[in-house]
């Protein structure tokens, strides 16, 4: 008989306010838990129904020494940065941003969804970076929703989109081992998942709810329940609604985590000097359309 690995912890997640005002749903970081493994943050963007002209937004803003990954599972989000890149995050796509040494960026609701409004949904999850990467050379993934494998089996499928689940290898190129994935399950369905037993791993339920893990965890929406590393399956299973939900694995960093606003280092000297880089110029700004050559740089 196959083993089960055994959460380690249940966490509920905060309401709150990011951006220009968009409201999120967030399990981490908070109070009570200020990261998880190489996980510094989780926010549901979401969902929200607008009405023409309503939806927000995250305005220019910098960041340092992590990665960022939008998921958008409705509406759309445009994505400028410092670096000359520009894109639209449609439903099912993903955009990984590796801040590394420092980059501006913004993620704003598509001229679509501002003229017409509609529902957006989506989730960003922050990935923190060793020291030896923090400042490498700001990089950005694009990648649609018919790049990822979809693993189906009876009463549900999950979406990859990092690392490796039944076989399936999401096509996002990681700086250190993360698995990154969607799980959806029909109403009493359930599943398990094989992951590293050297990765740490949270699954956060967004919609339905369920039983996770064994002995049984009762979960959900709103609620993420945690595992350390540990040989076995993670076991999920869905109740009378359904679930759906999050799930990342990753190594733990044996690293010191210094955050303050948008940047993550190892030590308060080098928050100091992101905000100067920043504050100089250094991290460059997002400059107009029209000023952007053919190659994405500034003439």
């Amino acid at each position: 008989m196959t083993a089960l690995r055994e959460p380690a912890s249940q966490i509920g997640s905060v309401n709150t306010l990011e951006g220009a005002g968009f409201r999120v749903r967030r399990p981490f970081p908070t109070f009570e838990l200020d990261h998880f493994g190489p996980f510094l943050l989780l926010d549901e963007m979401g969902p929200a129904d607008n009405a023409p002209g309503e939806a927000k937004g995250a305005p220019d803003h910098p960041h340092r020494g992590f990665e960022t990954v939008t998921y958008m599972l409705d509406g759309e989000l445009e994505h400028k940065d410092s670096v000359g890149n520009r894109g639209l995050i449609k439903p099912g796509d993903v955009q990984w941003m590796t801040a590394g040494a420092g980059i501006v960026h913004s993620e704003m609701p598509s001229e679509s969804i501002l003229r017409q409004g509609g529902r957006t949904h989506g989730f960003q999850l922050w990935v923190n970076l060793p020291a030896s990467a923090k400042m490498r050379r700001p990089r950005y993934q694009e990648l649609t929703r018919d790049d990822f494998p979809i693993v189906e089996f009876e009463g549900g499928r999950i979406v990859v989109v990092s690392g490796s689940v039944a076989g399936a290898i999401g096509p996002a190129d990681t700086h250190v081992p993360i698995t990154y994935a969607h799980v959806m399950l029909d109403p009493h369905a359930e599943t398990t998942i094989d992951l590293d037993p050297a990765l740490v791993a949270f699954i956060y339920v967004f919609r339905g709810g369920g039983s996770i893990g064994q002995p049984h965890v009762p979960v959900r929406g709103g609620e993420a329940v945690l595992f350390d590393e540990g040989v076995g399956t993670i076991r999920v299973g869905s109740g009378d609604a359904g679930l759906e939900a999050m799930i990342g694995a990753g190594p733990r960093i044996d690293e010191p985590v210094v955050r303050y606003g948008p940047f993550v280092m190892n030590t308060r000297a080098e928050i100091a000097k992101a905000f100067s880089d920043y504050q100089s110029g250094l991290m460059g700004s997002i400059e107009p359309e029209g000023r952007l050559g053919a190659s994405g740089s500034t003439d």
